[in-house]
């Protein structure tokens, strides 16, 4: 069976691979879902609150990478009901 890695687009690291792969959104936040990613991938303790967009009234961790500190995305803590599903 084919896979892929997943990697950092800042620095490269590898962050998981399509085995870890469980879901994938192309709509307007265009993200995917790992069960399992790298310890490359980090994630704030602090939640964070969207004020624009799809993420309005949105609670949040941000995910980073530790090699870089590029955003690489976010942990949904509470979502809006167009986003729970």
């Amino acid at each position: 069976e084919p896979c892929a890695v997943f990697q950092c687009r800042g620095c490269w690291a590898v962050l998981s691979d399509s085995l870890q792969l469980c879901a994938h959104e192309e709509g307007e936040l265009g993200f995917l879902v790992c069960y399992r990613v790298t310890d490359c991938v980090i994630w704030e303790d602090s939640l964070t609150i969207g004020l624009e967009g799809a993420l309005l009234g949105c609670a949040y961790n941000t995910l980073t990478c530790q090699s870089c500190g590029l955003t690489l995305g976010f942990i949904l803590y509470s979502a809006s009901r167009d986003l729970a599903y």
